[in-house]
């Protein structure tokens, strides 16, 4: 057992919890070789769902946790209280090096507070950003920061670029990476006193492929693979993605639903429409890590399904193995 990837799953997080994180574990296992899953939550509960599967007992083990933080709750109160939820334990596992990486789809804040104070910063890391790959004509960007930090500096958003461009060289094998800041317009003077005071430091950053500015309109085109910004405008793009791509998906299908002759057309390109959309949904891009950490975070959403569940646990294999967190380290210093 030696040699595999010990990820932590913080069983009760998510509006679907325990099913889908139960499931996604059992089937990340399936699929990889490399892992260990310990699944961190109320034991009876786990267990009970855990018997409807066939699976490696020695790749699942369940730990027991009796508290649940609930999504409502004030985090920095919680993560205090609250010492033997789920979230609390599994974040200990990796502080104590029981466990190489977290997994939760359940209360970001307390995610968020967790992993700064429990995991840790690595030295010389002023911020911990939350990173997704979201979906673009060309294959994904990074959109770094999208809810972590609402009142960054702008030397954090240098960090962000910095800590973007090491994920994406190793995790998404993009060499060079370009990076721009989301702005209203292309022009250097543009944008609001973060992004004019940003500009310039991203400009004149030698460890970095700066392009510019990235209106939010380019960013599905593929504008740039890393999106710079902070947390607030990070986190409106993110839900406005979201929801776009569930409007028009619902949109198509009901276009190709309104006579004979589009459900004939439907049938024709049926299959080929189901490959192009699969592009475009977020459960095949697993969580968002959250980089600058001493061990990995990865926050799913509330919503989860066991497919979005399985690939954040996958994605903590080749982060570990790439050893991203010392990269990041040895970039910033």
């Amino acid at each position: 057992m030696s040699g595999l990837v010990r990820v932590a799953v913080d069983a009760m997080g998510g509006d679907n919890a325990p099913f889908v994180t139960v499931k996604g574990a059992v089937d990340s296992i399936k699929e990889s070789d490399s892992l260990k899953v310990f699944l961190v939550g109320k034991k009876d509960v786990v267990e009970s769902e855990l018997s409807k599967y066939d699976y490696d007992k020695e790749k699942i083990e369940v730990v027991d946790a009796t508290e649940v933080i609930d999504m409502a709750e004030p985090p920095v109160m919680a993560i205090r209280k609250k010492k033997d939820s789920s979230i609390v334990k599994a974040m200990y596992m990796v502080n104590h090096g029981e466990a190489d990486a977290y997994v939760s789809a359940g209360s970001t804040g307390a995610t968020l507070v967790g992993g700064q104070v429990i995991v840790g910063r690595l030295k010389g890391v002023d911020r911990a950003p939350l990173a997704p790959l979201i979906p673009t004509e060309k294959g994904n960007s990074l959109l770094i920061d999208c809810g972590a930090n609402v009142d960054a500096r702008a030397s954090h958003l240098v960090q962000f670029a910095k800590m973007g461009t090491v994920y994406m060289e190793n995790i998404m094998g993009v060499k060079n990476p370009t990076v721009g800041i989301v702005n209203i317009g292309a022009e250097e003077e543009k944008g609001n006193a973060l992004v004019k005071e940003a500009f310039p430091l991203l400009k004149n950053c030698p460890d970095i492929n700066f392009i510019g500015s990235v209106e939010a309109r380019d960013i599905p085109a593929g504008g740039a693979d890393i999106i710079v910004c902070e947390a607030f405008t990070g986190n409106v793009i993110l839900k406005m993605y979201e929801g776009v791509a569930k409007s028009l998906v619902h949109v198509i299908k009901k276009g190709l639903m309104a006579n004979l002759k589009t459900k004939i057309g439907a049938l024709l390109v049926k299959d080929q429409l189901k490959k192009t959309l699969a592009g475009y949904s977020l459960d095949s891009y697993g969580g968002a890590p959250m980089l600058g950490l001493k061990g990995l975070v990865v926050k799913t959403h509330g919503s989860a399904n066991e497919i979005e569940v399985k690939n954040s646990i996958l994605q903590c294999v080749t982060f570990t193995e790439m050893k991203i967190s010392e990269k990041i380290s040895e970039k910033l210093s």
